[in-house]
């Protein structure tokens, strides 16, 4: 019976198809703040601020805004912070049961440029091994187009009196 499992097992690992490589994408957007960084991050540094500036219904489930802190976006997309400075923030996105796991993180940092103007960077990174180049062009349009129009609306935000 062990010499069974024992081949059962070897034949099941040896026509298993293995994992394709990791191919990760850097895509790093950023726009010019005609504010100090210091004064654009308290307006919109806050780790729910995303609900203002990108439209996004966001709830915290867990933590007091610091490392470890749980955002809830769109009551589906779950993004645990693991980073955090003065003027930025980084987080990540769960392995998902039955889904590939991209390896998805993101982060955002208010750079001060002078002590009058500072530059908002957004940068996220994510493995698209497992997508076509055509789904890979597409995903990366969407979201240069989503978090394009969001530093447009920070840039806003941040500028107002």
């Amino acid at each position: 019976m062990r010499l069974r499992h024992l081949l059962l097992t070897l034949v099941v690992l040896a026509t298993a198809s293995p994992a394709a490589e990791p191919i990760y994408y850097r895509l790093e957007l950023d726009i010019e703040i005609d504010r100090p960084a210091a004064d654009v991050w308290a307006r919109v540094g806050g780790y729910c601020d995303i609900s203002e500036w990108a439209g996004l219904d966001c709830e915290i489930t867990q933590g007091d805004g610091g490392i470890g802190t749980v955002r809830v976006l769109r009551g589906t997309v779950v993004e645990p912070m693991v980073a955090k400075t003065e003027l930025a923030y980084g987080y990540t996105q769960p392995v998902v049961e039955g889904q590939y796991y991209t390896l998805y993180h993101g982060f955002m940092e208010a750079r001060p440029v002078t002590e009058s103007t500072s530059r908002l960077i957004y940068t996220m990174m994510w493995d698209v091994s497992q997508s076509s180049e055509e789904e890979t062009n597409t995903t990366i349009e969407r979201r240069r187009e989503f978090f394009g129009a969001a530093l447009a609306k920070i840039k806003e935000i941040a500028e107002s009196d």
